[in-house]
């Protein structure tokens, strides 16, 4: 069984003006594909299996990452199913200088974990051992519910 902790994953990614829609700011396409990147590695991380993106929920894009900045993403899987896993991603604005962050988008992506011959397989029991995982687990349920 492996614990929602274990499950952390967390990446930067440098915006340079490639990554930049005519306003420099990061186009939004971009972020969505590092947060895809991060979740997989945190559903792949849970499940021990390869896992392909099978859903996008909400995809919240509440302020822009201007270019020189940083995108901070954290993802984490909060909930299972068969072969399902359920992965909550949010993204920060990280300025390198001052450190200062704040939270630019947010999803809930849902994965499948697929075996050798690319269909689904089974995953195992996701397991919260900690006052900080169940935080985790009760925001990411909230936020996937509109709450």
């Amino acid at each position: 069984m492996t614990d929602l902790l274990e499950t952390v994953v967390e990446n930067r990614e440098m915006v340079q003006p490639h990554h930049a829609n005519a306003l420099d700011v990061t186009h939004g396409g971009n972020v969505m594909k590092w947060m895809d990147e991060v979740g997989a590695m945190a559903a792949m991380r849970f499940a021990g299996e390869a896992c392909v993106t099978a859903r996008v929920d909400q995809m919240n894009f509440e302020r822009p990452i201007p270019v020189g900045d940083t995108a901070f993403i954290t993802a984490y899987v909060y909930d299972v199913g068969d072969s399902s896993v359920k992965v909550r991603i949010v993204t920060e604005r990280e300025d390198l200088q001052t450190h200062e962050r704040e939270q630019t988008t947010e999803s809930y992506f849902v994965y499948v974990a697929i075996d050798e011959n690319e269909q689904p397989t089974t995953v195992p029991e996701l397991t919260v051992t900690t006052a900080e995982g169940e935080r985790l687990r009760r925001e990411a349920r909230a936020g996937e519910n509109g709450h």
